[in-house]
């Protein structure tokens, strides 16, 4: 019975070729989607899991609150972790790891600088923790001693080649000699430390030795005993604050416990969170690298049922449409004895054969389509081919699919009345007009969501683009790596402001794009409680940084490095004025000092407050800030005028080769690192108009067929119409009506979920648009149109029909 199951339902699709087409290639579309998106998800799920004993490492957060200032840390001080070994027994292993940033590196009696992007400090027990073993030396001792460092197999290949590295000296930022002692195969692409290329042994780092509770610069791991339930060391882990950080707080403030500490609204609370977790959930300040967002693996999940539910829909909605074709088959085969489970075998076999012939050019359009998606969403995933389970599941998905998809055909045909259809009355006995209207409504009412989502996204990075961010962005050029000009700085600034097209130069500590930062407590003089202190950033600057980056002064005046006493001048922003409880021209004058505890400690003059400039992203709120009047080397920033800028670039790198030969030349655009910033939005903004496009093609190749066959079943009606002088105008708007009122409910339905679904979304940025009305119209007119030009041209086709062919069999 199989086989013939088999041959009549292979016989089936060749008579309805149109028909057979429509529903291969909507489900394919459909199935191809799903498998892209489902290869992303299975993709972000799996960061962080191939290290040894993933599932019981995790790492400290840190919740803080302190000088009006609120943070998210994924770093914890740097005696934690010696804490957590010593004092909680379901630990077996704590590490830590510092962030460094880029480096210069060069071997030993060589003068040419290479570039690592990505380095940080180590315990020597780091690599021991997450199970992974050295290509090339001992892990146990390669980060025990001081000027001790590893290198990745991509760094070691570039810079000495894998089998040479270990023993080699090389010199760091042109001052500290390290040796390399390990070599380790490339990280992998879905892990945490996936950037890095060179690690540190953190023994020889000073900084790591301190016990100040206060600085929250180590990411901190902790692995626990097998037997350890997570939950049972949440509370004990909160008991450091009073342990540790409140008698280390008493350094500052003599006699404050963690009641008062806390009532004054300020609060620390550490938690762990688990390692396969820190990429989707954790949404701390600074993280080892990139973050995903367990929302936008949400939001791609739908995206993806929706695609196949669409693709679902319309294979029910063209198989019961077309049903009308074949009930003369199935009252002659009820007739013959076919009882009813006979002919759901035979109608769900039919839609078995169509879900795998589907499958199979799914596939071929999911590899052709790869190399695009991972372009659009910043991935390097590939289709499994060599690994089984991901066959099992396939096969799986499409024989649920194919079920899903046809048990309502086929069921629907088999209760057909084989005296109905015997005697013309097929049509009659047919019906299920109002399920497949309600199959249309929720095709189209998915299609409006993703439109309305789609609009929304584009509009908020439209928004982010545009904002007035209070400093300017534009032809600023950032030289990267300034550090490395060393005394030969001032020099080279002197000789780029000479350019024709450059008009102001400035050097800094930090620049306002994001970046890792470290928060300073201040207070007021005569007002040293820590209740009253306020955390704010503090950056060095020169008297060209304000003009530079186009930065307004609210009150006051800007540094003048010929007056002595700007030396101890500070200026502020908007935030921390408000902070301190003044308003701009209040806060003038204000002597305030970082040294915390210590009234007569160093105090510097408020000279002038500068306006609000977003320094963060837009999802935060600005913070307090504070500038001052410091010879920095960290970053150079060049405000270009209108015109070729390849010209003056090259001018730069020119007297950059001619002053600091040894160092590499590399530059970025300001408004590049901003556009970086929003990565995510954008990739999650174009994926989203590649579906929605996808999901509206599914949903028309279902309308289409609706209307060709609405068309063909009302062949007749259009003959007798046009005989009594109907109009092709006339016939086509009455064809088109009929979908449109359908459209037209799933509009209704659709619109108030997309606006409230987007909302949500938007909530997660402190500046953010509001949905306009427009938007919502928007979306629903792209709907109507889409929806009348797929319907249309089978309408006007139908009305066109001579009426004597229409009425030759009557």
């Amino acid at each position: 019975m199989i086989k013939n199951h088999l041959k009549i339902a292979w016989r089936s699709l060749k008579r309805q070729p149109f028909f057979a087409f429509l529903n291969i290639f909507g489900l394919a579309m459909g199935m191809a989607g799903g498998l892209l998106i489902a290869l992303y998800i299975h993709n972000e799920l799996s960061y962080d899991g191939m290290f040894a004993d993933a599932d019981r490492i995790h790492r400290i957060n840190a919740d803080i609150k302190f000088g009006g200032t609120e943070s998210k840390s994924a770093e914890t001080a740097a005696p934690m972790a010696a804490v957590l070994k010593n004092d909680f027994s379901q630990v077996e292993m704590a590490t830590r790891i510092r962030n460094l940033g880029s480096v210069l590196i060069r071997k030993q009696n060589t003068v040419n600088n290479t570039k690592e992007l990505n380095t940080a400090f180590a315990d020597a027990n780091f690599f021991q923790m997450f199970g992974l073993d050295l290509l090339v030396g001992d892990v146990e001792t390669a980060l025990k001693e001081p000027n001790t460092l590893i290198l990745t197999k991509t760094a070691a290949e570039k810079h000495f080649g894998l089998n040479n590295a270990v023993g080699q000296e090389v010199l760091l930022n042109n001052t500290d000699t390290y040796t390399v002692t390990g070599v380790l195969n490339d990280l992998p692409k879905n892990s945490l430390l996936r950037d890095h290329s060179v690690f540190m042994a953190m023994s020889g780092y000073e900084d790591a030795q301190n016990q100040l509770w206060g600085n929250h610069n180590y990411f901190t791991f902790i692995k626990l005993i097998p037997s350890a339930n997570i939950e049972d060391f949440q509370a004990p882990l909160q008991g450091i604050v009073g342990d540790y950080l409140i008698p280390w707080v008493q350094q500052i403030y003599p006699g404050i416990t963690e009641e008062q500490f806390r009532a004054t609204g300020n609060y620390v609370n550490y938690y762990s969170i688990p390692l396969t977790d820190i990429h989707l959930y954790s949404q701390a300040r600074t993280e080892l690298s990139a973050n995903g967002s367990i929302q936008d693996i949400y939001i791609l999940s739908f995206i993806g049922l929706f695609l196949i539910l669409l693709a679902s829909v319309n294979f029910m909605n063209l198989s019961t449409a077309y049903s009308l074709k074949r009930a003369k088959e199935v009252g002659i085969r009820k007739t013959l004895g076919s009882n009813k489970s006979g002919l759901v075998r035979q109608f769900l076999t039919e839609s078995g054969v169509i879900s795998f012939l589907s499958l199979v050019v799914a596939m071929v359009l999911a590899v052709m389509a790869m190399p695009f998606f991972n372009e659009l969403a910043g991935t390097e995933i590939s289709v499994p081919f060599a690994n089984p389970f991901f066959w099992l599941v396939l096969f799986a998905s499409a024989l649920v699919l194919s079920l899903f998809s046809g048990w309502y055909p086929a069921f629907f045909m088999s209760r057909f009345i084989p005296v109905k259809v015997l005697k013309g009355l097929g049509k009659d006995s047919v019906g299920g007009g109002a399920i497949r209207n309600s199959l249309v409504i929720f095709q189209f009412a998915i299609s409006v969501f993703l439109i309305v989502g789609t609009l929304v996204v584009f509009k908020q990075l439209d928004y982010i683009q545009s904002k007035e961010l209070g400093f300017s962005k534009d032809q600023v050029l950032v030289i990267e790596d300034f550090y490395g000009a060393g005394e030969k700085g001032e020099t080279f600034k002197q000789e780029v402001e000479k350019l024709a097209q450059v008009k102001r130069v400035t050097v800094s500590s930090f620049l306002p794009t994001p970046s890792a930062r470290s928060d300073y407590s201040y207070f007021k003089e005569g007002f040293p409680n820590q209740e009253d202190a306020v955390n704010m950033q503090r950056w060095g600057i020169d008297q060209d940084y304000l003009e530079t980056l186009d930065i307004k002064l609210k009150a006051g005046r800007f540094f003048d490095e010929q007056r002595m006493t700007d030396s101890t001048a500070i200026l502020i922003n908007e935030t921390a004025a408000s902070l301190l409880g003044f308003e701009p021209e209040e806060a003038l004058g204000l002597q305030l000092s970082n040294d915390l505890g210590n009234e007569n400690g160093n105090f510097e003059t408020v000279i002038g407050v500068v306006e609000n400039f977003h320094y963060e992203t837009l999802r935060d709120n600005i913070g307090a800030l504070s500038l001052t009047l410091e010879s920095s080397t960290g970053n150079m920033a060049i405000k270009l005028g209108a015109g070729d800028y390849s010209a003056t670039i090259a001018g730069i790198e020119e007297i950059w080769r001619k002053n600091i030969p040894e160092q590499p030349f590399a530059y970025r655009f300001m408004e590049d690192s901003f556009n970086t910033t929003y990565q995510a939005e954008q990739r999650l903004g174009r994926i989203f108009v590649v579906f929605t496009i996808l999901s509206i093609f599914i949903a028309c190749l279902g309308l289409f067929g609706l209307a060709a066959f609405n068309a063909e079943k009302r062949t007749k009606e259009i003959g007798v119409r046009k005989v009594l002088g109907a109009t092709v105008g006339q016939i086509s708007y009455r064809l088109t009506l009929d979908f449109l009122k359908l459209v037209g409910v799933a509009i209704l339905i659709a619109l108030p979920l997309g606006w409230f679904a987007m909302n949500k979304w938007l909530q997660d940025f402190s500046y953010r648009i509001e949905i306009s009305w427009w938007v919502l119209v928007l979306a629903g007119v792209l709907a109507i149109t889409i929806a009348i030009i797929t319907v249309s041209y089978q309408s006007i086709k139908a009305a066109i029909v001579n009426p004597v062919k229409s009425l030759r069999t009557e």
